[in-house]
């Protein structure tokens, strides 16, 4: 892949409530190996390959917003180690880790491909990333994603702390089916030293039978019922996103929770969306979105043209999402997957 020329670094992007945006999630592809439930449809109509941004055009995005302040870059999906040839998206990455202008590349996985990638990530910079796991039982494991076989996400996770990768752990709470292995899920990452997050499920895609006030798992609760056996010692710490830390005094480990619908994390915001055909989804929780992918086509080798474009849409920011489960109605739903977006 031919490296886009280095531009000077220009003013940082802030938004209409004066956050700065330094965190971009970017979503190579929409499509994964798995079909969990409460991300996508098992029946899932995936986007056309010409719809999607090239790799090259991926690199000339990312290294727009870096040049304008983002300093944390998370590749996300669908399920991101999929896409054919995305390790040459990696080491075009990596070059702004070496320059200093990024701070972090890391990604979000289902690990389902990590004794492959583990390795090649690590040699290209990449020193945490978060895997998606709900369950430890195979069964369970297998009804939830559909299509996922546990023994090979656990070999993935496996691969990933040998090739000296921190790892944490993300689990959606999910009301009736993971609320019984909250005690297990902490035990097994703790002997693996791995974090755990935890993630209100959102009400996002249109999913047929599936009710999200069925799923849905307060982590008030979940929290309470950690307390019970644990003391949790809060943490006055961030990794660049919206989860909040506590620490087990018994165990050590770091346990975050990401609170969309009890806590709402929208007034320290600093990131956006990047969907592999181009549009940057300002807040997760809102529809509105730019497209990056004309100005990029329309106008290739002008990188003000492209600048102008992030800037227009960083000022459309919104103050924050409208999750809400507490109404007769679920409000704030959005009827694209989880897996259009990154999450």
């Amino acid at each position: 892949m031919n490296a886009p020329l280095a531009m000077p670094v220009a003013a940082p992007l802030v938004d209409p409530f004066r956050r700065s945006v330094s965190y971009l999630r970017v979503s190579v592809t929409d499509r994964c190996d798995f079909r969990c439930s409460y991300c996508m449809a098992e029946n899932m109509t995936f986007l056309p390959k010409k719809d999607l941004l090239t790799l090259e055009e991926l690199d000339i995005l990312s290294s727009a917003f870096i040049r304008l302040g983002v300093q944390k870059l998370r590749i996300t999906g669908g399920e991101p180690l999929v896409r054919r040839g995305i390790m040459t998206y990696f080491e075009a990455m990596a070059r702004h880790l070496d320059s200093g202008a990024l701070d972090e590349l890391t990604l979000t996985t289902n690990a389902s491909q990590l004794t492959r990638f583990a390795a090649p990530l690590a040699e290209v910079g990449v020193r945490r990333i978060n895997v998606s796991l709900d369950t430890l039982q195979p069964e369970k494991f297998a009804r939830i994603t559909r299509w996922g076989r546990f023994d090979q996400v656990q070999r993935g996770i496996d691969a990933a702390l040998a090739a000296g990768l921190r790892v944490k752990i993300n689990t959606v709470a999910l009301k009736g089916f993971n609320e019984d292995e909250l005690f297990d899920l902490t035990a097994w990452c703790a002997a693996r030293d791995m974090d755990l997050t935890f993630i209100e499920v959102m009400p996002m895609g249109d999913l047929g039978a599936e009710d999200r006030r069925d799923q849905y798992w307060p982590l008030k609760d979940l929290r309470a019922r950690l307390a019970g056996r644990f003391t949790l010692i809060d943490l006055d710490e961030s990794s660049g996103g919206p989860a909040r830390y506590v620490r087990l005094q018994e165990t050590g480990q770091k346990i975050g929770f990401i609170t969309p619908l009890t806590h709402n994390f929208c007034e320290s915001c600093n990131r956006v969306r990047l969907t592999c055909t181009g549009e940057l989804f300002m807040c997760l929780g809102q529809e509105d979105c730019a497209d990056l992918r004309a100005p990029l086509r329309n106008a290739p080798g002008d990188p003000e043209a492209l600048e102008s474009a992030i800037r227009a849409a960083i000022a459309r920011k919104p103050k924050g999402h409208d999750f809400d489960y507490s109404r007769q109605e679920i409000a704030g739903e959005m009827s694209r997957h989880m897996s259009h977006t990154g999450g």
